[in-house]
């Protein structure tokens, strides 16, 4: 008998029929002599749609309450899944995060989990019962208050959930069925990867695959999980996320990733002088806002310097009125906003051990005539900065390079 986690996200569940298929899945992965939790996504488009109410009725909502209300979207959709599994025979019972003992840190939106308490889930796992939970939340440590862990975060709680309890896999679906070389959207002959490493599967995320939260994969490189991608839609074979092997550094690169989600900012004028950039970045850090791609052009007299970097767009404004002030502070120059930027990317273990690849990369991006803005590098990842309307040029450009649709 194995422990299986199995996460489904918003198009997984997003209609009442898709939600029967879901729940007959896992009520099959049961009859197979399996223990199964279940962790579930809001249904497709609920989240938005919560989050446009809340505009409407406010510029800039409480995150507090924003947290409240968002949480209520998982929760209909575990309670939902719960109520179709009893009816087919399955006995199945529905917790929220604070239900099944997720702790968080104070930060609302973006929390962070501490730790969870597995002893009730364990319970109804011993009654033969199934678990569904309520994905994206849990409770802060201090006030008891609902907490969210940002978009994506359902994905987490799976994650952390099957590390929790010790699963033997989380099976993660959603409505692609695996890992590809690039989004198979822009580039027809993405190829489906069998495996891929934790390292490389947390670079991806953070540059842009959305298949997998970041978090999600630190949980799982940190605590061994093995993270199975599939899809509801098909429920073939998926891609296995796993430790590194020696198969895997013979490739050089294993996917190109894009992020269109980007914006760069940039102070003029700041003084050249110890502390003022630790300044600027502390103040930014203070409003949880992760930044990217820095750059630093110091003037020629050496006492002048602009800063640029970029963050994520719904960061953006937020981090530009910081940035307006600080210029006051620091009597800086002007300060501007580009969010017609994007990110592209590629990223291997291989690139440890195989040089080269970085000027391969800028001259794919030359001979298509796209400029680069920014670069940042990593051991197994490159990432330039371009203008958005060049992502999928570049893309499929980068794909063709590196030979990733050959077999």
């Amino acid at each position: 008998m194995a422990l299986i986690v199995q996460k489904y996200g918003g198009t997984s569940v997003g209609s009442l029929e898709r939600i029967k298929i879901v729940a007959q899945h896992i009520k099959e992965t049961q009859d197979k002599g399996n223990k199964v939790v279940a962790i579930v996504s809001a249904m497709a488009g609920e989240t938005d749609k919560l989050i446009k109410m809340a505009k409407e009725l406010s510029k800039r909502p409480s995150e507090r309450e924003m947290d409240l209300l968002l949480s209520s979207g998982e929760r209909i959709s575990s309670a939902l899944v719960a109520i179709r599994l009893n009816e087919i025979g399955a006995k199945a019972v529905a917790l929220t995060g604070r239900q099944c003992g997720i702790v968080t840190d104070e930060v609302h939106t973006k929390a962070r989990i501490k730790s969870i308490d597995t002893k009730r889930i364990f319970e109804h796992l011993d009654k033969g019962e199934i678990v569904i939970v309520a994905g994206f939340q849990g409770i802060s440590e201090t006030t008891g208050d609902v907490t969210t862990l940002g978009r994506g975060g359902s994905d987490t709680t799976a994650v952390a959930i099957a590390a929790a309890l010790k699963a033997d896999v989380c099976e993660i679906y959603t409505d692609v069925d695996g890992i590809y070389t690039a989004d198979p959207r822009i580039v027809k002959n993405a190829r489906k990867l069998d495996k891929i490493s934790y390292s490389e599967m947390m670079e991806l995320a953070s540059l842009g695959a959305k298949v997998l939260q970041i978090r999600s994969v630190e949980f799982g490189m940190k605590y061994n999980v093995p993270i199975m991608v599939l899809s509801s839609f098909t429920f073939n074979p998926g891609t296995l996320v796993t430790k590194e092997d020696e198969e895997m550094e013979k490739v050089v690169v294993s996917g190109i990733a894009h992020d269109k989600n980007q914006a760069r900012l940039k102070i003029n004028d700041v003084k050249d002088e110890p502390g003022v950039a630790a300044k600027i970045f502390n103040e930014i850090a203070k409003h949880n806002i992760n930044v990217d791609m820095i750059v630093q052009n110091v003037s020629d007299d050496g006492e002048k310097t602009d800063i640029s970097f970029t963050v994520s767009r719904d960061d953006a404004d937020k981090a530009f009125e910081i940035l307006q002030q600080l210029s006051k502070e620091l009597g800086a120059g002007n300060v501007s906003i580009n969010k017609d930027v994007a990110k592209v990317s590629v990223v291997g273990v291989g690139m440890r051990s195989h040089p080269g690849v970085a000027a391969k990369m800028f001259e794919t991006l030359s001979k298509e005539n796209i400029n680069i803005r920014a670069i940042s590098t990593s051991e197994i990842k490159i990432s330039c900065l371009i203008d958005e309307k060049y992502t999928e040029l570049a893309v499929r450009a980068l794909h063709d390079a590196f030979e990733l649709g050959e077999e």
